[in-house]
């Protein structure tokens, strides 16, 4: 299995709790799109000690399922549509477990 995390910052004019939610509600409808994808969860409540916005966190069932994820259809719509436009940075961890 893989682990697959990524950390955002929004943009300014976009961090607001609508855009969170739409990222949140977007990402997480792809469990049972993606074939591979086992979990996911984006968490966007945190605590004031963070210095990120948004978190993703998924399980794929192996390495190849994860570039499978990258370039899967519904997938890239999502990060194109409630991602990509919305954030300024993006930090990620892939690892085997």
């Amino acid at each position: 299995m893989v682990k697959h995390i990524i950390l955002w910052t929004l943009k300014d004019e976009f961090n607001n709790d609508q855009v969170k939610k739409e990222m949140k509600e977007s990402l997480e409808a792809l469990k049972d799109v993606v074939p591979g994808l086992l979990e996911i969860e984006v968490q966007i409540e945190k605590l004031d000690s963070s210095n990120v916005d948004v978190m993703l966190y998924s399980v794929l069932e192996s390495e190849d399922a994860l570039k499978g994820y990258a370039v899967h259809p519904a997938h890239v719509k999502v990060a194109d549509t409630k991602v990509r436009p919305f954030t300024s940075s993006r930090s990620c961890i892939d690892f085997i477990c």
